[in-house]
């Protein structure tokens, strides 16, 4: 078990104290070589330096005197780690001063001891070690809390910016600079954003890394109902960039058309959302709102949708499950197939007669003819209106 340092290791402790201002300059010459990476304190001033060396310095000397107790909490290291940690400087080289202290404070201590036993100097070495490695765990720990607490704030801001974009605060032109600067995003020229479900893993990890590597700027941000992307086209086709974004997608996302800058992202925003709407959950990869026009306008429209239902597909509705189902699924492939029985057939599983028969059906239960440019509109319509209504329900 190891013992603390003898009554006279302390007294030379104490009579060290008058020497911190001196063994402070000896600490600062020690600190600084010619490998840049050990001594990054660029971002902290000569005069703040000075007075953490002298503090440490200090509190080593009141640590081996026996005034103060070694502690994983200790302030003077907690105030140092945290400051260093705002500051921008690496923990190894904060580490590395520690050690330098020690050895700076230990060389002092020894030029000293001349009237102290052998016995009573190796007393002196295991404290003053000991009471280093308690300000150092103190040092890592108040520096590590400190740079997550920078993280999450950092987080919070962008979160924040994001949302204020996505609700259309980049018209505002200063916030859309300050913006710009710090997601690291054009002002001006085209986006396009994307949107997918929220807790479905639509997209790998790594997008926003993987689209910079092909030099396209884009933020991804994480809301409680949906993943949304803003990629800036970077003066490329929209194909081109829409290519590397569909790459990544491992589900379906939907995306905006183009729109003109920051200014103009809560539009694209509420477009893409509109478009990931209209999705059915089978659908796959990247679906422009263009694709999804038809599905788009019923879905701005709900009363108008709910008529249209009614009045076009009402009658059939009122079937029993298992032949409603049948007959609109006819309905749809056939209307899909450009109002051929015969290639609607094979899709269906069943015999061209049986599909006409099926189609005649349908017309006497909805009381019109099925052939024609505006049924065929009107009737897909009402389908695109009644697979949006059920995926709602």
């Amino acid at each position: 078990m190891t013992t603390g340092p003898s009554a006279g290791a302390r007294q030379l402790a104490i009579e060290c104290r008058a020497e911190v201002p001196a063994l402070t300059r000896r600490l600062l010459s020690a600190i600084f070589t010619d490998i840049p990476e050990w001594t990054d304190y660029s971002a902290v001033s000569r005069d703040d330096l000075r007075a953490g060396c002298h503090s440490y310095l200090e509190r080593v000397l009141d640590l081996l005197a026996g005034d103060v107790v070694v502690g994983d909490r200790d302030d003077v290291a907690t105030a140092i780690g945290r400051d260093r940690a705002a500051q921008g400087v690496p923990l190894e080289a904060m580490l590395r001063t520690f050690r330098l202290g020690g050895r700076v404070v230990w060389e002092a201590l020894l030029d000293r001891a001349g009237d102290l036993s052998a016995v009573e100097v190796r007393t002196i070495g295991p404290a003053m070690w000991a009471a280093i490695d308690g300000m150092s765990s103190a040092l890592v720990t108040s520096y590590r809390g400190a740079e997550l607490e920078q993280v999450r704030r950092d987080e919070r801001r962008r979160h924040s910016l994001i949302e204020d974009l996505l609700a259309g605060g980049a018209q505002d032109a200063k916030f859309a600079a300050g913006a710009a600067r710090e997601l690291n995003l054009p002002v001006h020229g085209g986006y396009v954003v994307v949107a997918a479900r929220s807790g479905r893993p639509d997209f790998e990890l790594g997008t926003e890394a993987a689209l910079a590597a092909v030099g396209l700027r884009s933020v991804w941000h994480d809301r409680v109902d949906a993943v949304v992307g803003l990629v800036s086209i970077e003066q490329r086709e929209c194909s081109v960039v829409l290519e590397h974004v569909e790459k990544r997608v491992r589900g379906a996302a939907a995306v905006s058309p183009v729109v003109a800058g920051l200014a103009q992202i809560g539009t694209g925003h509420a477009l893409a959302v509109l478009a990931l709407e209209t999705l059915p959950p089978s659908a796959r990869g990247l679906v422009r709102l263009e694709d999804r026009f038809p599905e788009a306008l019923l879905l701005r429209s709900p009363d108008l949708t709910e008529l249209m239902i009614d009045r076009m597909l009402g009658p059939l509705l009122e079937l029993p499950a298992k032949e409603r189902e049948i007959l609109l699924s006819t309905l749809g492939v056939w209307l899909a197939e450009n109002g051929s029985a015969a290639h609607a057939a094979p899709l269906l599983h069943c015999h061209r007669n049986t599909v006409i028969n099926r189609l005649q059906r349908i017309s006497s239960l909805l009381g019109r003819q099925l052939e024609g440019q505006r049924s065929h509109l009107e009737l897909s319509l009402a389908l695109a209106a009644w697979e949006t209504k059920r995926r709602q329900i």
